[in-house]
C-alpha cells in the first residue's frame, strides 16, 4: 500500500489516472485504514477507472458488482447450486447413505455446491487479495443496499446453512454511485466519502495527454477548452471526461489538426448522447463555442 498521499498520487497516475489531491488523499486513506471508498458524481468523471487502476497497480484481482434495477442476493452474493444438490441425494439414496438424514443435510450445505457471485467472490481467498467494485449502487433498489452493511463493516457474509465467511485478507472497496438517488446513511457511515467533479482545463488536458497520445497539443488545448465551456451549458447530459477522449481521438482520427464549426456539427454524436442537446448545439452556437476555445487556447 502506498504510504502517503503523494505516493498514492503517483500510483494512479502511473495507472494512466491524473488524481487531483483531494480524491488522491481520500483514497490514500481509505487503503491505510482500511475502509470502503464510496465515489459519487455525475457519469464520465472516472469513478469506475479508480477502481481498475488500483486493481492494476497494487496489484489485485478486480471483482465488479455491476448494480441494477431488481439485484439481488443470489445474483450479487451466492446461490446454492440445487442441481447439483438433488444429484448428491439421489446418489444418497441409491447407496443407501440416505438413512442419515442429518448427515445428508449437512452435506448438502457443503461450500462445494456454493456458487460464488462477485461480493462472495471478493471475500474469498482463491485468486489472492480482491479490489470489490460495486458499481452504480443506485441504480439497485433501496432493500439492496442491506445486504451490503455487513461486508462493508466486516468483511464477512453470513449464509444460514452454512455459517459466517469471512475474508482473510480484506477487500479494497470502491462503491460509485451516479446520484440518480440517494444512498441510505448506512452505507455512508461505513465509507470514505468524495464527490468526483469534472475536471478543471489543466487535468483534463494532462488526462488527454495520457489517454489519447496522438492527439497534437493545438487541437487538445482546443478540445479542452470547447468541452469547459460547453459544460457550463444547459444540456441534459453534459459530456464526461470519457467523451472529451472519444472526441478527441475521433477528430485526431479524421486528421483535423484544429477545430473547425463543419467538423464539430459532424461528430457531435460522439461528444454528446441526446439529439435534443446535438440540436441546440448545432450551427451557430457551435460555431461560437468554436472561436471561444480557439481564443481561450491561444
Amino acid at each position: 500500500m502506498p504510504r502517503s498521499v503523494e505516493a498514492t498520487q503517483q500510483l494512479l497516475a502511473a495507472g494512466g489516472y491524473v488524481a487531483d489531491r483531494a480524491l488522491a488523499t481520500t483514497v490514500h486513506l481509505a487503503l491505510r485504514m482500511g475502509r470502503p471508498l464510496f465515489l459519487e458524481g455525475e457519469p464520465g468523471t472516472g469513478k469506475t477507472e479508480i477502481a481498475k487502476v488500483l486493481a492494476a497497480q497494487l496489484p489485485r484481482r478486480l471483482v465488479r458488482l455491476q448494480c441494477y434495477d431488481g439485484l439481488d442476493l443470489s445474483a450479487a452474493a451466492y446461490e446454492w447450486n440445487h442441481a447439483r444438490q438433488l444429484m448428491a441425494i439421489r446418489l444418497a439414496e441409491a447407496t443407501g447413505e440416505a438413512r442419515d438424514r442429518a448427515a445428508l443435510e449437512r452435506g448438502i450445505y457443503d461450500r462445494r455446491f456454493l456458487q460464488e457471485r462477485p461480493l462472495l467472490q471478493a471475500l474469498s481467498p482463491e485468486g489472492g487479495p480482491a479490489v470489490l467494485l460495486i458499481d452504480e449502487l443506485d441504480r439497485a433498489d433501496e432493500p439492496f443496499e442491506a445486504f451490503l452493511l455487513e461486508i462493508l463493516a466486516d468483511f464477512q457474509i453470513s449464509i444460514p446453512e452454512l455459517g459466517t465467511i469471512r475474508a482473510e485478507t480484506p477487500p479494497v472497496v470502491v462503491i460509485t454511485s451516479n446520484r440518480t438517488r440517494e444512498v441510505h446513511d448506512a452505507i455512508r457511515r461505513r465509507c470514505l466519502y468524495h464527490w468526483v467533479d469534472y475536471p478543471d482545463a489543466a487535468r483534463e488536458r494532462a488526462i488527454l495527454r495520457i489517454r489519447a497520445p496522438g492527439v497534437s497539443e493545438r487541437l487538445s488545448a482546443q478540445v479542452v477548452a470547447f468541452v469547459q465551456k460547453l459544460r457550463a451549458g444547459d444540456y441534459f447530459k453534459l459530456p464526461g471526461v470519457a467523451e472529451t477522449i472519444d472526441w478527441a481521438a475521433a477528430l485526431s482520427a479524421l486528421d483535423a489538426s484544429e477545430l473547425e464549426p463543419a467538423v464539430v456539427d459532424e461528430t457531435l454524436g460522439v461528444l454528446l448522447k441526446y439529439q435534443d442537446d446535438i440540436a441546440r448545439l448545432r450551427g451557430a452556437e457551435a460555431a461560437r463555442l468554436v472561436a471561444e476555445a480557439k481564443q481561450a487556447a491561444a
